[in-house]
């Protein structure tokens, strides 16, 4: 038997010490102050979090999680929020659904959830809007399904109003959709970089742009697709380097995940997660917080060759699922180095949705308001 030369050995052992570096997490209770189901999370700093779910309610902590603040948007009692992305203590959007058209509608809070206004109410009968993602506090974008093979996406460039740029976006295919289960079917990065996870169709696609949304692109993921399956989270922790995850709803198998690292026009399946049920969501560790408004474009790693954050948890990711029926259960699990080795988060179930400020400052939303904070 050949002897391994002395660079195998090396490298095996410096895998071996990266490995040993990420440890285990940390898991936190924390309590909400409600019952509602939790959808969607989304940190400002290792202080501020929003999450929001259904019945209209929305949380936020200003403590990193030790008392959360509840209430209910006036109006919208009715109502599911699918998305929200924090900006501020004070400032938030929040993106509903419903049983009517017109229930799929973007409200803003500048008072900390004090008040409500309403920036965008669909007029649109074939759109149901899914998530939506931001660049900056007042630049991002909004995806919806499919109807009549467009995609009438939205985007602010003001946070005030909304524009379609239905007519941007590539033609989809029939049946084209993404799902609404946590909120991160789309995810930015930088000032002009954006992704979209699809399903639904034949094939399972991400749309990506890297001019703001004013032009995409729509690359093949190997991920499986039919009606009820396909890519369901994305997220990218730089320009370059990416990671979707999806399964079917249908069904409790276990979930697919794919990388890439060209951008998004290329992905490679990695290993699942060994947890049962769809893949609801995906988030990297070091999180992906908003650019500033007045930040240079050109001091920003929005450039193909930008360079990734060089520490332990560059490539930590944790994922959450759920099972059928009714979405009232599942796993969580983590991978350090994107889906090559994976562990599980033992009594960790019922999250819908996980994010981080940074590897210290995660948290999980999920069934019955409950919230856990996560730290590496």
């Amino acid at each position: 038997m050949r002897k391994p030369s002395l660079l195998v050995l090396l490298l095996a052992a410096s895998a071996t010490f990266v490995l040993a570096q990420v440890h285990a997490p940390k898991l936190t209770f924390q309590n909400s102050n409600t019952n509602q189901l939790l959808i969607a999370v989304s940190p400002v700093n290792s202080q501020v979090v929003w999450a929001a779910g259904t019945g209209g309610v929305f949380v936020v902590t200003t403590d990193g999680g030790n008392t959360w603040k509840s209430g209910t948007v006036p109006g919208a009692e009715q109502l599911q929020f699918r998305d929200v992305q924090g900006v501020s203590d004070q400032i938030a959007y929040l993106l509903s659904i419903g049983n009517d058209p017109d229930n799929f509608q973007i409200y803003k809070t500048t008072d900390g959830g004090d008040t409500w206004s309403i920036e965008f109410t669909n007029q649109d009968a074939l759109a149901f809007y899914d998530c939506f993602a931001f660049w900056t506090p007042t630049t991002g974008i909004a995806h919806s399904d499919s109807g009549n093979g467009v995609f009438p996406d939205l985007r602010t460039t003001d946070g005030l109003t909304w524009q379609s740029i239905a007519n941007n976006m590539p033609p989809a295919l029939p049946g084209e959709a993404s799902f609404a289960a946590s909120g991160t079917c789309i995810t930015a990065q930088g000032l002009t970089n954006a992704w979209i996870t699809t399903g639904g169709a034949a094939i399972s696609r991400v749309l990506a742009t890297t001019d703001g949304g004013n032009t995409w692109h729509a690359y093949n993921t190997p991920l499986y697709s039919s009606p009820s399956a396909g890519g369901i989270s994305i997220a990218f922790r730089d320009a370059l380097h990416g990671i979707v995850g999806g399964g079917d709803l249908s069904n409790n198998f276990y979930g697919q995940v794919a990388t890439s690292s060209n951008g998004g026009k290329s992905w490679t399946m990695v290993n699942s997660p060994p947890v049962p049920g769809a893949i609801f969501c995906l988030a990297y560790a070091n999180g992906q917080p908003l650019v500033d408004d007045n930040t240079d474009s050109s001091t920003t790693s929005d450039s193909a060759d930008a360079k990734p954050m060089s520490n332990p948890y560059t490539r930590t990711v944790v994922v959450t699922t759920e099972t059928e029926p009714n979405y009232a259960s599942g796993s969580a699990a983590w991978t350090p180095d994107e889906g090559k080795h994976w562990h599980t988060l033992s009594q960790v179930s019922g999250y819908w949705a996980v994010a981080f400020a940074d590897p210290q400052d995660g948290w999980f939303v999920g069934n019955n308001g409950q919230i856990l904070k996560i730290s590496f």
